[in-house]
């Protein structure tokens, strides 16, 4: 078991854990009794503060949107009143993490692969969260005044989704390095 952290709460390594282990390795595969040992808490810890493994699960999922809002958020403070370029700053952005070798794409569609069962909460959860992306990407093409947004929208969304993907399948840097340019393309289309 590994040496608790001073100062932070069981909760707060359990999150921790999980975040870095439902990342790495998947959520099915990784188990409660890792998850503890590796946040050096106990299992009553984790159904204390979560209730169950699918409690935490959602947690992860949420805080793993949060941080897809954060470089949403960073790219509208970098390019205010500029969507053209605030997606620009998004892609590059996500060009640059897909070429890592540690980089396992997005943890939302890394969960919607995981739980195949459209009904699953996890499943639908992720799903929700993901269209929250699409969303934003919609709003940013929509301020553009392009003819035709939904297929430049659906463009860029795939454009995204296969940037998550690409950089798992290929060996670093990989075609997601690209997708700052491919965006640039369809925006210029």
């Amino acid at each position: 078991m590994k040496r608790p952290l001073t100062g932070v709460s069981a909760a707060e390594r359990i999150r921790a854990s999980a975040r870095v282990l439902f990342y790495n390795n998947g959520i099915r595969s990784v188990g409660v009794e890792e998850i503890v040992q590796n946040a050096g808490v106990t299992k009553p810890s984790l159904y204390r503060a979560y209730e169950s493994k699918d409690g935490l699960v959602a947690v992860y999922l949420d805080e793993f949107f949060l941080t897809c809002r954060k470089r949403f958020e960073e790219a509208e403070a970098a390019c205010p009143d500029d969507p053209r370029g605030q997606l620009l700053f998004y892609f590059d952005g996500l060009a640059e993490r897909a070429s890592h070798p540690a980089y396992r794409g997005c943890g939302l569609t890394n969960a919607i692969l995981e739980f195949p069962n459209r009904e699953h909460p996890i499943r639908r959860e992720a799903a929700r969260l993901k269209q929250a992306m699409a969303d934003w990407i919609s709003s940013r093409v929509m301020l553009l005044g392009k003819r035709d947004p939904e297929v430049l929208t659906s463009g860029l969304v795939l454009l995204m989704e296969g940037a998550f993907v690409a950089g798992q399948a290929f060996a670093p840097p990989g075609p997601g390095t690209h997708a700052g340019m491919v965006a640039r393309l369809m925006l210029d289309a």
